[in-house]
């Protein structure tokens, strides 16, 4: 389960907390991450959670601005931001 990340703000002086929300998509479809640093297997749980059709055998795949693709590891940590964008395909290893 994915727990809710607070953020702490200085305004003068004064601590204020909040919750952090990154809007991202993945295969097209919006999913609102909680956590400012998630692994590949969070971002399929939050996205499958969220009703977004695939499986955590998929791959995952971040958009790079560059038109790229970078694989995403279960264990591979990525810092997230508002409209990051991710595909999940099916892992076609047969082996």
């Amino acid at each position: 389960m994915i727990t809710e990340n607070l953020e702490t703000e200085r305004d003068g002086g004064h601590s204020a907390s909040r919750a952090f929300e990154a809007h991202v998509t993945v295969n097209g479809k919006p999913v609102v991450l909680r956590e400012r640093h998630m692994t590949g297997l969070e971002i399929k749980q939050a996205a499958i959670e969220q009703q977004v059709a695939i499986e955590l055998s998929f791959i995952l795949q971040e958009e790079l601005p560059n038109g790229h693709h970078r694989i995403v590891g279960d264990n591979d940590k990525v810092t997230v931001k508002d409209h990051d964008r991710f595909t999940a395909i099916p892992n076609d290893d047969n082996s």
